[in-house]
């Protein structure tokens, strides 16, 4: 039961992408604090403006989407995904023109 529990189609990632405006000072502090809070949630940054997280269930990562949508900034562009661990396996990283490679959670975390 535990294995099925933690298996690749079981185990999720929720991925927070976003373009907030930052042209006052205002909106850069609105950036600045959405960054943070997701940040105290628990996701690490992948790329600038995208960011991610690890959970143990579609039911766990839901709450973590829940909590990003009540941290939505009045302006600007928010986007939340959520994939399979067996999805995020597949992603091809490259630093430059090499690939990066990876097949385990603690080999992608590396990349961060």
């Amino acid at each position: 039961m535990k294995s099925e529990r933690l298996n690749a189609y079981r185990v999720m990632w929720v991925l927070v992408f976003y373009d907030l405006p930052t042209e006052t000072k205002k909106e850069r502090k609105v950036a600045s604090d959405f960054r943070k809070k997701i940040l105290a949630d628990g996701f690490a940054m992948f790329q600038f403006s995208l960011y991610l997280r690890h959970c143990a269930s579609m039911e766990n990562a839901q709450v973590h989407v829940n909590r990003v949508k009540k941290l939505l900034p009045e302006k600007g562009k928010v986007g939340i995904m959520t994939v399979t661990d067996k999805q995020f396996g597949m992603m091809e990283i490259f630093h430059g023109q090499q690939a990066t490679q990876h097949g385990n959670i603690p080999q992608q975390l590396e990349l961060f």
